[in-house]
């Protein structure tokens, strides 16, 4: 039955399969579905054209020719071979909403078989509801990720596409038969099936369900067959760039006692602007373990994982900037076959290594000359002789040990001794995973750190430590300096005291290729404080700086100093945001702020004062702490320094100093101004007139002239004429000859006095109508000198005698002018 029904189907694709035509034209007849859209897409330039309807009179000629919704279509091409000029996209949609799925994929081309000679594209568009994903199962034979320029061997290259805001992400291209068995993506996107021209489409069924809640563009899982494979792995967009600050996931199911290698192939990092382009490998009930891409070493793991590309938002301004793109090998292989492994540590001086296993994993056995063992220890000097089997290095941790000491100064070494990572050896399992070095001095001496170049910062609240490595100091008795990180601004540590040094990985990260000579450390001479820091901030870029000991308080009687570099043109702003101030039996704890080279301090504050909120300090200065002997609390602070552009505080001052005086000057001047008008108008100016014919009067200025009269104005004024009342004060005393005064007239004046207003000021003119001459002045004795001067007279330079050497400036006396 099946057999003459498959005759019957290619009789009528023989029927409705028409080439060449009477006319010389390619002709065909095709059968779709409601939801169906065919489109013929051209893929070069040429004139033929795609003519359908009614006696085909409708042709088209544009690159893609979109139909749909019809039951049955004739096509007519008005060239000879169509198919070597147009690919044919037969296209359909899934909706899925929060519960289900409306359809499967079912590749079948029933009505399309007459395009068999075309190469051919089913696209199946899934749609998932909101921000939920859409999972596409592909059975238990799986697909297999390609490279794109890859061809498949059964002609069908099958493909996976998200669509995000930002456009289309290519999540990978894949053939039949592999390990990949479903594969979900973040609410919109598409399955794809390329068929080459002549190849009959495989009838196959993909079952398509609402996904997880994932977070990611998309998640594939790979299931992993008991024994020994390997596969590739391609980041999205390969070999092109994978989408800015995205997320891809991988889902490895791993059967038990086997192990998974995962390494990195031709890694192509982007400029970053933010965050980090990352590898996380994240286990069952384990934390997470983060890799770069630059990372040369093999992930190895036992059991499932899940393993998460990350890129960072890239730096795309220049066109030539790379992207993110990231090849994956994958090897599976069962752990059964022990490892021998000879470590010698003859030519190791003051080197020691340390191996332990860690949780209770059965599968991992340690053994040392025959003998499990659950901690080896490996000392200087030593050979010894190791095995392990099915150990991971999740697993196992390495550590090591170094000393590095001197019993006098001037046996120590004379320059820095670099903190080198020790070789490990490779038949370990596990790479190292800390570094310790016991640093001791001679006594009186001081071990001194150097940070790497680009600083250390103290790990505290605010200023946390996302480093893969972390540095903790602690003093010889054990008590804990400070742990560290790189990236900061200190430059040196100083400690009275032997102490140890310790790199270590955080969170399972490996140390790698951790800066070989990145620390550094000397054996010197004896320092006046407990501990010193060298500080240099970067301009507004807050630094915290924690006492010795932090959370905790200092040790009691210690000492800390923090010399801060301020370059020029900067000023230090510091505040404590944390201060804890302990009771104290004996002494006082002390905070100081002293510029160098001054020797007065800028501040200085003791447990019973109340801290200042913030100090400003324009150059290098030091930040003395020291602590009493506490009879309850602890002594605890947190600094923050942060560096400004300084302000000419000088500048500031002197232009406040002189905007004040201007006031004042100001409100100086308004006042003489309103006391000298009042004074002007209670008193009553009096003027003195000669009279040639000897008689003198006095008349009321109001009297004399108008009011627009200048008369009253002078150009220069003449003792003799203006003070005449002294004038007669001086004939009482018998200065003078006698004269005759004569009171205010209060007769009208002469007719010729109506012509005051051409009269000249300050130079004798007889009155009109009067002939008389003036009377001569009298001679003035040396005496009457002294007598003008004891009563307040004003003298002029010509009136001045020989032997006269001081004269005294007295008010104008009542009347002047």
């Amino acid at each position: 039955m099946y057999l003459s029904a498959s005759k019957v189907c290619l009789q009528i694709i023989f029927l409705t399969f028409l080439v060449f035509s009477a006319s010389g034209n390619y002709k065909v007849t095709i059968s779709s579905e409601a939801g169906v859209t065919v489109t013929f897409r051209r893929v070069k330039v040429s004139k033929c054209e795609v003519c359908t309807g009614s006696g085909l009179m409708q042709c088209h000629h544009g690159p893609t020719i979109p139909i749909q919704d019809e039951k049955t279509l004739s096509l007519q091409f008005t060239c000879h071979r169509p198919q070597d000029e147009y690919t044919v996209d037969i296209q359909r949609t899934i909706e899925c909403t929060s519960k289900a799925c409306s359809d499967h994929i079912v590749l079948d081309e029933f009505g399309f078989f007459p395009l068999m000679d075309f190469n051919r594209t089913f696209t199946w568009k899934l749609n998932a509801t909101g921000s939920q994903a859409f999972r596409v199962d592909f059975g238990k034979t799986g697909l297999r990720q390609v490279d794109p320029s890859e061809s498949c061997p059964d002609r069908h290259t099958y493909g996976l596409r998200a669509f995000q805001s930002t456009g289309e992400v290519d999540i990978g291209t894949y053939c039949r038969t592999g390990f990949i068995r479903s594969a979900q993506i973040l609410n919109q996107g598409s399955f794809t099936v390329d068929i080459k021209a002549g190849q009959k489409l495989q009838q196959l069924t993909f079952d398509v369900s609402v996904g997880e809640d994932i977070k990611s563009l998309a998640k594939l899982m790979q299931v992993l067959p008991r024994g020994t494979s390997t596969f590739t792995l391609l980041s999205p967009n390969y070999p092109n760039s994978f989408p800015d600050d995205d997320l891809m996931e991988w889902d490895f199911q791993v059967p038990a006692k086997q192990v998974t290698e995962v390494q990195f192939l031709n890694p192509e990092q982007p400029l970053c602007l933010k965050k980090e382009t990352a590898v996380e490998i994240l286990r069952e009930g384990r934390r997470g373990e983060v890799r770069r891409l630059s990372d040369p070493q093999l992930i190895q793991t036992r059991g499932n994982f899940l393993m998460t590309l990350k890129n960072c938002e890239m730096d795309r301004r220049r066109s030539s900037a790379p992207g993110l793109s990231v090849s994956f090998r994958v090897s599976a292989r069962s752990t059964s076959s022990p490892v021998l492994c000879s470590v010698n540590l003859r030519k190791a001086k003051d080197l020691s290594f340390y191996i332990e296993k860690l949780g209770t994993y059965d599968d991992c056995v340690m053994k040392v000359n025959s003998a499990i063992r659950p901690k080896i220890s490996l000392p200087s000097g030593s050979v010894t002789e190791l095995t392990f089997q099915d150990c991971l290095p999740e697993d196992v941790k390495v550590s090591a040990t170094r000393v590095i000491a001197c019993s006098q100064l001037k046996d120590c070494p004379k320059s820095p001794v670099s903190l080198r990572l020790p070789l490990l050896p490779a038949c370990l399992p596990a790479p190292l995973s800390a570094v310790t070095w016991i640093l001791r001095a001679p006594s009186h001496g001081t071990v001194e750190l150097r940070s790497p170049p680009s600083g250390l910062r103290q790990s505290l609240p605010g200023q946390t430590c996302n480093d893969s490595v972390t540095v903790h100091v602690v003093e010889g008795d054990g008590k804990t300096v400070g742990q560290f990180c790189s990236q900061g601004a200190i430059q040196k540590i100083k400690i009275h005291a032997n102490m140890s040094v310790t790199v270590s990985s955080v969170d399972g990260k490996q140390l790698g290729l951790y800066a070989q000579s990145a620390l550094s450390v000397s054996l010197t001479g004896e320092i006046s404080e407990s501990y010193i820091f060298l500080v240099s901030p970067k301009k507004d870029l807050p630094v915290l700086l924690a006492t010795p000991g932090w959370p905790n308080g200092m040790k009691s009687y210690s000492t800390a100093s923090w010399i801060v570099s301020v370059p020029p043109k900067m000023e230090a702003h510091m505040m404590f945001p944390n201060l804890s101030q302990p009771k104290c039996i004996k002494r006082h704890t002390n905070i100081k702020v002293q510029r160098i080279g001054s020797p007065e301090e800028d501040y200085s504050r003791r447990e019973d004062e109340e801290a200042e909120s913030k100090i400003i300090v324009p150059t290098n200065f030091y930040l003395n702490m020291s602590n009493c002997l506490p009879e309850k609390g602890d002594f605890s602070v947190i600094t923050q320094i942060t560096l400004q552009k300084s302000t000419n505080r000088l500048h500031t001052i002197v232009l406040c100093v002189v905007a004040v005086l201007l006031v004042i000057c100001a409100a100086v001047l308004a006042v003489v101004c309103v006391v000298t008008r009042r004074k002007k108008k209670q008193m009553e100016h009096q003027v003195s007139i000669y009279n040639p014919n000897g008689t003198s009067f006095q008349a009321q200025r109001d009297k004399m002239v108008e009011d627009d009269d200048e008369s009253h104005i002078y150009a220069s004024i003449e003792d003799s004429m203006v003070y005449t009342h002294l004038l007669r004060k001086g004939a009482e005393m018998g200065l003078y000859g006698e004269t005759k005064s004569y009171k205010h007239s209060t007769e009208p004046p002469a007719r010729g006095m109506s012509g005051a207003d051409d009269l000249e000021v300050s130079v004798y003119q007889p009155f009109p109508g009067v002939s008389q001459p003036p009377p001569t002045l009298p001679i003035r004795p040396l005496s009457h000198k002294n007598l003008m001067v004891d009563n307040e007279i004003y003298l002029s330079q010509e009136e001045l005698r020989p032997g006269l050497t001081e004269i005294r400036q007295r008010p104008e006396p009542e009347g002047g002018n």
